[in-house]
């Protein structure tokens, strides 16, 4: 008897990997350790399909919410994911997710190369560990030197009230981590990690999305370590650390005549080490809509080649059709200090029709419509090279 039920007991195991891969932590919450599934964790083994079924298995729990483990030690090789909701995950990402290590071992669904790993409409997704998210992008960036044809590496689209925190983002074929059509939502305490001249390796992209706090963060990449796009409203940005890259950027907006649009976008206590741009707009000739209520302050800038600039001929596009620009309004620059490697640490190249209500940090305020005659239209400052003063 105590024979046969050892034989019963292993069937049901072996058929249903829920029963021995879920760990009851309390009354309220499960762990799933991805080992459990059959991943490998060697860094070359494709532990994709382990993946898939953990979440299968945690979007079907009925009781509190799932954790997803993914142990130290181990680095788990994925293929391009998607993670899709609405259920309520967390992720505790000790060891690293990596993405395959050459270019034509990528397998694409549907041959769409948007992203690596992507989480859709999930609310309350919650990601933290200390562990690594590994993009494996030197290959790309080699092979394919438009951005277009490369990948992001983090994705979360259309996710609520997500919070990533203490995690290590390196290496991305292109942006490290896109945040689009969210709300609500939290990254703090995260290191993003890229060679500088690695191209268009912007640390995290922001579209159409509402009230985001990024803090706390060191960003270093090829490209802008925070860009604000289309559609962004309440952005908070504080205590984040950049450089080497393109600094902060809201926009560009009104490529090819589009309407676009920014509001609220509060960046401040942060430091700018060895970058091409500080803090930055920047529109398309053409385009139309607002880049509006948008302050910058307490920044420290080490060593920038353009400190402060608002560009509205991003691109030095050749417009068609009647004179249009995308409206840069209420922009606050407080208590900036720091060194340029410039002499113009101070550049605001505004359309004629753009730019309104513009508080300069030397107390200089512009309100109204520029002087088309006018160059350089407004607020330029010249500071000798390696001084260190308050601009």
């Amino acid at each position: 008897m105590k024979s046969l039920f050892s034989v019963i007991f292993v069937l049901l195991v072996a058929a249903t990997p829920s029963l021995y891969a879920r760990v009851t932590l309390n009354a309220g919450s499960s762990s799933f350790n991805i080992v459990n599934y059959g991943a490998k964790g060697d860094g070359k083994t494709d532990d994709s399909q382990a993946f898939e079924k953990a979440w299968h298995d945690m979007c079907s729990a009925t009781e509190g919410t799932p954790t997803l483990l993914i142990p130290k030690g181990k680095s788990f090789m994925l293929q391009p994911m998607l993670f899709k909701g609405p259920c309520k995950i967390n992720i505790e990402l000790q060891g690293t997710l990596v993405a395959p290590k050459s270019v034509d071992a990528w397998k694409w669904p549907d041959n769409n190369r948007v992203g690596w790993i992507k989480f859709s409409d999930i609310n309350g997704l919650v990601i933290g560990g200390g562990g690594t998210f590994d993009g494996q992008g030197a290959a790309w960036w080699t092979k394919y030197p438009s951005a277009s044809n490369r990948p992001s590496a983090l994705q979360f689209l259309g996710c609520k009230n997500l919070a990533l925190s203490a995690t290590n983002h390196i290496n991305s074929p292109r942006n490290h981590i896109i945040i689009s059509t969210c709300s609500d939502s939290s990254i703090s305490n995260i290191h993003i990690n890229s060679p500088e001249g690695s191209p268009n390796t912007d640390g995290i992209d922001i579209s159409r999305s509402s009230n985001i706090l990024i803090k706390d963060s060191t960003i270093q990449s090829g490209d802008d370590c925070v860009a604000i796009n289309n559609g962004c409203s309440y952005i908070n940005i504080t205590g984040i650390t950049c450089g080497p890259g393109h600094g902060i950027s809201v926009g560009s907006l009104g490529k090819d005549g589009k309407f676009e649009t920014v509001e609220e976008v509060h960046v401040r206590n942060c430091i700018f080490q060895g970058i091409k741009n500080g803090a930055r707009i920047k529109t398309w000739p053409g385009g139309s809509g607002y880049a509006r209520k948008i302050r910058f302050e307490d920044i420290i800038l080490n060593g920038a080649k353009n400190p402060i600039i608002i560009d509205q001929n991003y691109k030095d596009y050749q417009r068609n059709g009647p004179a249009k620009a995308v409206k840069v309004s209420d922009i606050t620059y407080r208590n900036i200090t720091g060194t340029s490697l410039s002499e113009e640490a101070i550049s605001l190249n505004c359309d004629p029709i753009g730019c309104t209500d513009i508080a300069c940090p030397f107390d200089y305020r512009f309100t109204g419509l520029l002087d088309p005659l006018t160059s350089p239209p407004i607020c330029k400052c010249i500071l000798h090279v390696g001084i260190e003063r308050v601009f």
